[in-house]
């Protein structure tokens, strides 16, 4: 379900000039204070390997959607910087991601299907480490 999903998101996207995985990067990204954040954050945030996030932002960074500048609580580490290009095909793109996540997903649910989808979801969320085992 998930991989039907992002497939046709992703095919949707395309057409914007951003990738999935750009979108992602992006839309995380200005949710950030200042639009700006450590890649080791960042790649936590998403769920990605700092080596990925790394490559991911190198080629976005070519492109001028993001920057890089260094970190200055960390010498080793670095800042992802989302540059006004990058802001920019953000807003571009998110009519055109909103509506292919509507049509590919939440139009095909009814009332009882999002209740379900939402009460499962939250089984399984972060509180899920505290639920009881299922034998007991």
């Amino acid at each position: 379900m998930t991989t039907s999903v992002r497939a046709g998101t992703a095919r949707d996207l395309a057409d914007t000039g951003l990738s999935e995985p750009d979108y992602e990067v992006l839309s995380t990204l200005v949710e950030r204070p200042g639009t700006t954040s450590t890649l080791h954050e960042q790649a936590a945030k998403m769920g990605w390997s700092r080596s990925r996030l790394s490559r991911h932002s190198s080629r976005m960074e070519v492109r001028g959607l993001i920057a890089r500048a260094p970190d200055p609580a960390d010498g080793r580490g670095c800042l992802l910087v989302l540059t006004a290009a990058g802001r920019e095909a953000l807003r571009a793109a998110t009519p055109t991601h909103l509506e292919s996540v509507r049509r590919r997903f939440a139009d095909r649910l009814d009332a009882d299907d999002l209740r379900d989808l939402l009460r499962i979801a939250d089984k399984l969320g972060d509180r899920s480490e505290e639920a009881a085992p299922l034998d007991g």
